[in-house]
C-alpha cells in the first residue's frame, strides 16, 4: 500500500470514527444502559460501550474480571507439582519442548522501553525473547497455562470463551517475563530506570495464543487428572 492510499484510508476511517453511528445500539453487556461506541462518535465498535470496551481488552471479556496473583497461586503450585511428578509423561515433555521452541524462535532481546511502535505479535514475540534471557523454567509457564485452565474449571461464574483463556494465560506469562531495569551511579546519586510492557489489547491475544497450544495437549489428554488445588488458608477462615 503506498503513502497516498494509507493517507486517504487513515482519512476515512477518522471521518467514519468522529461521526456517529446513530443506528449502533447499546452496549450488549446485560444490563448496561450506555451506547455502543460507534453511537458516541468515539470509535467504531457497535458492540460495547467505552468502559466495558476497555475491559474487554484488558481481560478478555467485556464482564468478567481476570484472576488475581492470590487466587492463582494455589493452582499454579498444584500444577507445577502435578507435572514434575510426571515428568516422563509424553505430553508433559512435548509441551516442555513448545516452550523451548518458543522461546529459541523469539528473536533477540529487546528492551521493554524500546517495544513501542512495533505490531503485537513482534511484541509478544518479545515477551518470550525475555523469559528466555531470564532463565525462566519451562515448567513455569506449562504450570501457568494449566492453572488457567484449573481456576477456569472450578469457577462457577467463568467466561469460557478461548479468548478469554487467552488473555489469562498472556497476564501470568507476562507477569514473569517483567520489563527492563537498568541503574547508572552509585549511591543516593544513582539514576534507576523501570519499565514494564503494558498488559492489554492484541498483544496479550498473541502471547495467549502461543501459551495455550504449549499445553494443548497436556489438556486434551488429562483433563480428567488434572489436581484439585488446595483451599487457600484465608478462604477457610
Amino acid at each position: 500500500m503506498n503513502v497516498t492510499i494509507r493517507m486517504k484510508r487513515k482519512a476515512e476511517v477518522k471521518g467514519r470514527v468522529s461521526t456517529p453511528n446513530y443506528e449502533a445500539a447499546y452496549c450488549r453487556v446485560v444490563g448496561c444502559q450506555n451506547p455502543a461506541r460507534a453511537a458516541t462518535g468515539e470509535g467504531l465498535d457497535n458492540r460495547f460501550c467505552r468502559p466495558h470496551a476497555e475491559h474487554y481488552a484488558r481481560h478478555g471479556s467485556p464482564y468478567r474480571k481476570s484472576y488475581t496473583a492470590p487466587e492463582v497461586r494455589p493452582y499454579r503450585k498444584a500444577a507445577a507439582h502435578w507435572i514434575k511428578a510426571n515428568a516422563s509423561d509424553p505430553w508433559i515433555v512435548n509441551a516442555l519442548q513448545r516452550v523451548r521452541g518458543l522461546y529459541a524462535t523469539a528473536g533477540g532481546h529487546v528492551e521493554a522501553f524500546r517495544l513501542r511502535g512495533l505490531p503485537p505479535e513482534e511484541r509478544a514475540k518479545a515477551a518470550w525473547a525475555r523469559l528466555r534471557k531470564a532463565g525462566v523454567d519451562p515448567v513455569k509457564v506449562l504450570a501457568d497455562v494449566l492453572a488457567v485452565e484449573m481456576i477456569i474449571r472450578d469457577d462457577p461464574q467463568a467466561d469460557h470463551k478461548r479468548e478469554f483463556k487467552e488473555v489469562q494465560a498472556a497476564k501470568l506469562v507476562h507477569r514473569m517475563a517483567s520489563g527492563t531495569h537498568k541503574r547508572w551511579g552509585e549511591g543516593a546519586s544513582a539514576t534507576e530506570l523501570h519499565v514494564f510492557p503494558r498488559s492489554r489489547g492484541r498483544v496479550l491475544r498473541h502471547l495467549g495464543k502461543d501459551a495455550l497450544e504449549v499445553g494443548e495437549l497436556v489438556v486434551d489428554h488429562h483433563q480428567d487428572a488434572l489436581p484439585k488445588a488446595p483451599v487457600p488458608k484465608e478462604a477457610q477462615r
